[in-house]
């Protein structure tokens, strides 16, 4: 199959997803079970061979050790800034924004800037104005993404009350902008189907609901729901159909490959990206899955989500780092 030119910019290869079928043949079961250090060692070369990229990371720490892990693995990434104004370090552009051009200077650009803006002032003059020229900046500085995340529909609301989605009015010449300067969209909108429903323990995302109650629909059932969430999005990309979009963890459509499968097939714009639910494909008929795979290959995008602190030490970095690749 053919890939798009559109998706060349953080386009995962199809390979990554067979890396798992590469450990099965690497480690016995007893390794499996208790990796070795030279299993593990083994592992690791296996995927550094594949040249891989991870579309969905947040590293906001210049660590040496770290960038010699990710030169050592022949690692890719997209380093994704976040604002939300409901996390102490999120709440501004800076100092991610900083942070993340530290790592890709010192990563020699194999970890790739994706900025974002705020859109909590959407309904002050000048808005779209002051958005576009930030973004235009960092396109300079080297950005090939512009994150929106799910505070659209989930917690933004207007000064008359309603909810604030995606396909807003006031973010039309935004997305037109990112459109004109050939970048592309990481979409994290909605969140998986658990997150509107009551608690069960047998759901790959309880214990993050357990930990962030604030975060969990179920208990806000002002909320709008995620179908409408969903639907204004499919309206942005319908409304923008020269943007690339992202949906980032599978595009919150996590339960079910068929709702990909439609969207894929609506929106030759759209793919998605892997990180954090990958679970979700062992809960579906296997067989249904892996022709998914086979035949939107070049539609999804390998990812992870690892996130990194300033704060955090680089022992638990690497661990993280080898443990997850």
């Amino acid at each position: 199959m053919k890939i798009p030119k559109t998706f060349s910019v953080i386009l995962a290869m199809a390979a990554i997803i067979a890396f798992t079928s590469r450990m099965a043949s690497l480690l016995s079961a007893e390794e499996a079970s208790k990796p070795t250090a030279a299993s593990v060692n083994a592992a690791l070369r296996a995927f550094a061979e594949i040249q891989p990229i991870d579309a969905h990371v947040h590293i906001y720490k210049d660590d040496p050790a770290l960038n010699a892990l990710i030169q050592r693995l022949g690692l890719r990434a997209l380093n994704i800034c976040v604002i939300d104004d409901r996390d102490a370090f999120c709440k501004g552009l800076e100092p991610q924004r900083a942070d993340v051009l530290k790592v890709r200077q010192s990563t020699e650009g194999r970890v790739a800037f994706c900025t974002t803006f705020s859109p909590y002032d959407f309904e002050e003059p000048g808005f779209s104005s002051r958005a576009i020229h930030q973004l235009n900046q960092d396109f300079l500085d080297g950005a090939v993404a512009v994150k929106i995340y799910k505070v659209m529909g989930m917690e933004m609301k207007s000064k008359a009350g309603r909810y604030v989605m995606a396909d807003d009015p006031a973010f039309a010449p935004i997305y037109q902008d990112i459109a004109a300067h050939n970048r592309t969209v990481i979409a994290h909108l909605a969140e998986p189907n658990s997150c509107w429903e009551a608690p069960n323990p047998a759901s790959p995302d309880y214990d993050y609901y357990k930990d962030h109650p604030e975060e969990y629909a179920y208990a806000h059932p002002e909320w709008p729901s995620k179908e409408a969430i969903l639907a204004a999005r499919d309206h942005m990309m319908a409304e923008n159909p020269k943007l690339r979009v992202v949906g980032a963890h599978l595009g919150s459509m996590e339960s079910d490959v068929d709702q990909m499968a439609q969207r894929f097939d609506r929106y030759p714009n759209f793919a998605v990206d892997m990180a954090a639910r990958i679970p979700y494909f062992m809960l579906q008929p296997r067989d249904k899955v892996r022709a998914f795979l086979i035949k939107y290959q070049d539609r999804l995008l390998y990812g992870t989500d690892l996130s990194v602190m300033p704060e955090d030490a680089t022992e638990n970095l690497l661990e993280q780092f080898n443990r997850t690749y």
